[in-house]
């Protein structure tokens, strides 16, 4: 772990206030939408990052609507989650925000949003800081913009990353809704899992860049580390729905992302992936920008388990999904990261050794050196990887289970089998487990039906 807090304090001495200058958006000659945002650090540190919103045959009714200027209060909220990945750079104490206003409501669901977001980040960089006096919010009085309304279809986006859960979503929510998927930066992972869908063309897609300056200061030594994604898609994927005028957007967040990332604390890599965030959001969406959009986690009533259940019944995505960061680039699974060993864990009670093989290029169970990984996904150490994986439970239950299915146990299950962890978990009815739904979530009836029975059926 790399203790930074006495760099935390000298940087926030050093550079003050961190200044949220300008957010702009205006069409490109192609028809994109083009957003850029203007952040600053004293007369030395400027940020320019630009977003680009691929036009899309959607887009037609609101681009001859002329509500150009209802986007506003969207690209402000863009700009304020693009934010975090500047502001931790300098972790300056002021945050001078010029491009907008938020009443003092809005302002706590940044806070909240900006610490818990952050844990991760505090957290591997040894910095022991409360909300109250993480940073200070600076604004000058002006009118709050008023919510709008836009017409929004009953139709629905889903965000696709390549991996299973987005996959699971989009084949299942599609029986029931139009759905098209949302793309941000495309690879290879993203592209080929919507070909497995059968879609070649036609899905949304968002360039985002960052600024070099942020690279470079990086290279610098300043500070770095975890930021929310997810909290960002979130906001991108409004902009998006307002454009398209589709009002649901169906995230693939499962019940698993609520258990904390280092146990016993409220520590959460996936804190953006969180029921309570999801919460959070559409009360502030609502209450700040339109009573329309309808944000939610289409799988949060399922554990991970039951999500690889699902998956595995979709074997056309086998050869093309990718969950594995380390890989990401050059999409591949790298097979010797946390993500790698997770998945290749919650699918093999549902999906043969040998095709898990096939999928992986090796069996992940042979190889000692996951070991560590290993531990730290069975809680069997401080801290669980920080990735988005499994709850304890999960794994060492999907463990058990995959023992099953060896006659010879390579050396990971046979560490398993070993441990007390076995002893416990050998004996929970399996199949039992995988009809517990989780109560909370924003579902609409007819929705969540549809998982139960496709879980209980298959």
């Amino acid at each position: 772990m790399q203790n930074n807090f006495q760099k935390f304090n000298d940087l926030r001495k050093e550079h003050p206030v961190f200044v949220y200058d300008a957010c702009h958006y205006e069409l490109a000659g192609n028809g994109d939408l083009a957003l850029s945002f203007s952040f600053s650090v004293g007369e030395q540190i400027r940020y320019n990052p630009k977003v680009y919103i691929k036009y899309h045959p959607l887009f037609a009714d609101f681009y001859a609507s002329g509500q150009w200027e209802k986007l506003k209060p969207f690209v402000f909220s863009i700009g304020m989650i693009e934010l975090l990945s500047y502001w931790k750079s300098t972790c300056s104490p002021i945050v001078e925000v010029r491009a907008g206003y938020w009443d003092e409501e809005a302002v706590s669901f940044w806070k909240k949003l900006y610490f818990n977001g952050l844990g991760e980040f505090f957290y591997t960089n040894a910095i022991d800081i409360s909300m109250e006096n993480m940073l200070e919010f600076v604004q000058k009085p002006a009118a709050v913009a008023e919510k709008s309304f836009f017409g929004l279809q009953d139709a629905a986006i889903v965000p696709i990353g390549g991996g299973k859960d987005s996959a699971v979503t989009y084949e299942e929510l599609k029986t029931m809704q139009s759905v098209i998927p949302l793309i941000i930066n495309p690879r290879g992972a993203s592209l080929d899992s919507l070909k497995a869908a059968g879609i070649e063309n036609g899905f949304l897609e968002i360039q985002r860049q960052i600024d070099p300056v942020l690279l470079e200061l990086n290279a610098k030594n300043y500070l770095n580390g975890h930021t929310p994604f997810s909290a960002m898609l979130a906001f991108y994927s409004l902009l998006l729905g307002v454009l398209s005028g589709r009002k649901n957007i169906a995230l693939s967040n499962e019940a698993s992302a609520n258990e904390a990332t280092v146990l016993g604390t409220n520590i959460n890599h996936q804190y953006s992936k969180s029921f309570e965030f999801e919460a959070d959001f559409r009360s502030f969406v609502k209450r700040c920008l339109s009573d329309e959009l309808n944000y939610y986690s289409f799988l949060r009533p399922l554990s991970e388990l039951q999500i690889a259940l699902l998956f595995s019944q979709k074997p056309q995505y086998f050869p093309v999904f990718k969950s594995c960061n380390a890989g990401s680039k050059t999409d591949i699974w790298c097979c010797n990261c946390p993500k790698c060993l997770f998945t290749f864990i919650i699918l093999s009670p549902f999906v043969p050794a040998e095709k898990m093989q096939e999928i992986f290029g090796e069996n992940l169970f042979e190889k000692t050196s996951l070991l560590p990984v290993l531990q730290q996904l069975c809680g069997l150490a401080a801290e669980k990887p920080f990735e988005c994986v499994g709850t304890v439970d999960e794994i060492c239950m999907a463990l058990a289970q995959t023992v099953k299915q060896y006659e010879n146990l390579p050396v990971l299950l046979q560490y398993f089998v070993e441990t007390d962890l076995y002893k416990h978990y050998a004996n929970i009815d399996f199949k039992q487990q995988l009809t517990r739904f989780e109560t909370n979530h924003f579902l609409k009836p007819k929705e969540f039906n549809h998982l139960v029975n496709k879980i209980i059926k298959g």
